[in-house]
């Protein structure tokens, strides 16, 4: 099931007749119509109301705003490691992006005046549906209510110059998510990529993480309490470099879909 998190576009019927902004809903199965549920799925499950409305009279927003955090791994891919000047890890590497990074589908991507390069990371995403410490790993699809995906937006030579990364990647918009939450998707050889412009930067297969989604989330949570809406993402393949201004760039994961956003000009 994919669940979609929307307002309606100014002028349309849906503006009118639904009500509350923003929405939350799932795809029908023709993938064009959208049934209407009751409230943030995380906190009242999915329940249908019975209204529909079409998905070319909606936009789409981030499909969830973390009400606690964003948690990255640094270095899950091995050629990416080597590309970054380092070793692979022996465990996970994290670290934490602020919730008011996060943008949604097509939002535009801030370059802030500070940076001279900006640098794109597409990633899978986990979305934590409840809270949960210390999971197993044999327990780990338990916790999770869907799967999403990300580009963790680097400001590249702040990164470099600041000796850890809080700033260079927790600038507001440098977390796009979309384009919805699939509670169905399973993780494995699917295909990872990221274009800019049209031409391939990334491409990988998830089953090349170092560290897979049970381990993770394993870790992650021996580490810190997860909260329902709580964001991971798992770590972006090699193939990772700077954007031009008012780039577009796409990343995608096969079975899941594709975030589009564009860059603005420098700031």
């Amino acid at each position: 099931m994919r669940v979609l998190r929307f307002t309606a576009k100014p002028g349309s019927a849906t503006a009118t007749d639904l009500g509350g902004d923003p929405l939350f809903g799932v795809f029908e199965e023709d993938n064009q119509t959208v049934s209407v549920i009751n409230g943030d799925p995380l906190f009242n499950g999915i329940a249908k109301n019975g209204q529909i409305t079409k998905l070319e009279e909606i936009r789409l927003l981030a499909p969830v705003l973390p009400r606690s955090k964003v948690v990255c791994v640094g270095k899950n891919y091995s050629e990416h490691a080597k590309e970054m000047g380092g070793e692979v890890p022996a465990e996970p590497i994290i670290f934490l992006k602020p919730n008011t990074s996060v943008a949604g589908p097509n939002d535009v991507i801030h370059w802030p005046w500070m940076s001279e390069r900006v640098d794109h990371e597409a990633e899978l995403a986990i979305v934590i549906g409840r809270i949960c410490k210390d999971v197993p790993r044999e327990r780990a699809s338990e916790v999770i209510f869907g799967y999403t995906i990300g580009n963790d937006v680097t400001a590249r030579d702040l990164q470099s110059r600041d000796g850890q990364w809080t700033r260079a990647k927790g600038f507001d918009t440098f977390c796009p998510l979309g384009p919805w939450i699939d509670t169905d998707f399973i993780p494995g050889n699917q295909e990872i990529s990221c274009t800019v412009n049209g031409e391939v930067k990334q491409k990988a297969t998830l089953n090349q993480m170092m560290f897979g989604v049970d381990e993770i989330i394993h870790f992650v949570s021996s580490v810190m309490t997860l909260l329902p809406g709580d964001v991971i993402l798992t770590g972006t393949p090699a193939g990772i470099g700077p954007m031009p201004e008012k780039a577009e760039v796409t990343c995608a994961i096969s079975g899941l879909g594709s975030l589009t956003n564009k860059l603005s000009a420098r700031g």
